[in-house]
């Protein structure tokens, strides 16, 4: 199994083409100067999670095979606030999932949860849920940002105190610096 250099969607070994974007799967050569091939990117279990969890590849090339502007759109914070306000939390529903998936997205966890689980998992849990993904959230906006920090921790206190808008605001800021 390889994966496609420009959406991270997992393909068969023999396709010329990625089924889920249409971009040609050739091992090309990267920034650094070496060809790596799409089977480069599996991770252990044949995932490409290792690169979120062992990203030295990212560091050590400066490139991020997986992050691609495909599907994502930069959102005016302000604008989000108000809406959410506005429709008294319905479009906080919304932000938090669209949140999710694009940032699993630019990390190329493919195999993360999606953003309509972590709403309802939230919901399930009485909010319980919603305090670990914002830890994760911080750990994955970290990974993007290429820091060796634990942001989590900071993520996870402002859901406690009642600020998880501005965890959805710091969220969707790495969003819209990093496309």
């Amino acid at each position: 199994m390889k994966f496609c250099p420009k959406c991270g969607n997992p393909t068969d070994d023999h396709a010329t083409f990625c089924n889920q974007c249409g971009a040609p799967l050739n091992d090309q050569p990267n920034t650094d100067g070496t060809a790596h091939s799409s089977s480069d990117f599996q991770g252990t279990g044949g995932t490409q999670n290792n690169y979120y969890q062992q990203n030295n590849y990212y560091q050590s090339t400066g490139g991020t095979p997986f992050r691609s502007s495909y599907g994502i759109t930069p959102r005016s914070i302000p604008l989000c606030i108000i809406l959410s306000i506005v429709t008294c939390g319905i479009y906080g529903i919304y932000w938090m999932l669209k949140l999710n998936d694009e940032i699993n997205l630019l990390c190329g966890d493919t195999n993360a949860t999606s953003g309509a689980l972590v709403v309802i998992f939230s919901l399930i849990t009485c909010g319980i849920y919603g305090f670990y993904w914002m830890y994760k959230m911080g750990e994955k906006c970290d990974f993007i940002k290429g820091v060796q920090g634990s942001s989590g921790i900071l993520y996870l206190l402002l859901g406690i105190f009642g600020l998880s808008i501005v965890d959805f605001c710091l969220i969707q800021d790495t969003i819209n610096k990093s496309v």
